[in-house]
This record gives C-alpha cells, structure tokens and sequence, in this order.
C-alpha cells in the first residue's frame, strides 16, 4: 500500500526553537520557509510550523488512559518501521529528550503490540512515533 503524504500545520512560540527541535533534534529536513513559517520534511510527510508569538508553551489539559497509562490528547507522530523507531528513541535518548511516555512497549503479547514513545515540542505540541512488531497488524482488532 502506498500512502500518500499529509501535510500538518502546528503553532510555535519561536521559529527558531522549533527549527532547532525539528530540525536538528528531530533530524527533520528543512523546505520552503519565510519569518513565520517553516516547512519540514517529517518523516515523508509536511509538517509546517507557523509563529504564533502569543502561544505559552504548554502540555494539554486533556489525557486519555491506553494500557495503563496516560496518553495527552491531542497529538500526532509517525508510525514509522520497527529498526527506524528504536533509532529514533536512541537518537532522543542520547540528546537528552524529556518524555512524557518513555519509549517502551505497549500492548506486549497482544494484536497490537507496539512500541511507542510520547513527548512535548518546546512550544508543547504532543507527539508520539510508534511502530509495530508485525506491521500488517496496523488495523487489526
């Protein structure tokens, strides 16, 4: 199957933090960009952070209980391949990452089983990046 890339629009308290964060904490490719936007290369798909100067960075006010544990909501992320996903926790292990959900395994055992990691961009979007141990499981119930 062969998906198509979307294209996602966050606010950010500073463009340069969050080229900083996207791009070289992230390891994300920079595109077209101007003072108050900036398009990236995020993991094959467009993120594009715009400059919202009055945006207090903050976590959310809403979690969810998945498997024991509390997921904040809203986020986004990638469900990325299962090498590439322990090459990125190892990445924001190594450059000091906080996480709001270290990476681990969820679902051990089950249909589901993932592995999966949560954490706040500096103007506190939540992201998460998961992968799955048997990827056609992706959907399965």
């Amino acid at each position: 199957m062969s998906l198509q890339p979307f294209h996602l629009a966050i606010p950010v308290h500073d463009i340069a933090i969050a080229r900083a964060f996207y791009g070289q904490r992230m390891g994300c490719p920079e595109g077209r960009s101007s003072d108050v936007w900036v398009d990236f290369d995020f993991f094959g798909h467009q993120l594009v952070v715009h400059l919202d100067p009055s945006r207090k960075p903050h976590a959310p006010d809403v979690f969810n209980a998945v498997d024991g544990h509390d997921v904040p909501v809203p986020h986004f992320g990638v469900v990325l391949g299962w090498d590439q996903w322990h090459a990125l926790a190892d990445r924001l292990v190594a450059a000091g990452q906080r996480f709001e959900l270290a990476p681990g395994i969820r679902f051990a055992g089950q249909v589901g089983e993932q592995a999966t990691l949560f954490f706040f961009d500096p103007s506190g979007n939540a992201l998460e990046f998961k992968a799955f141990r048997h990827p056609s499981r992706l959907f399965a119930k």
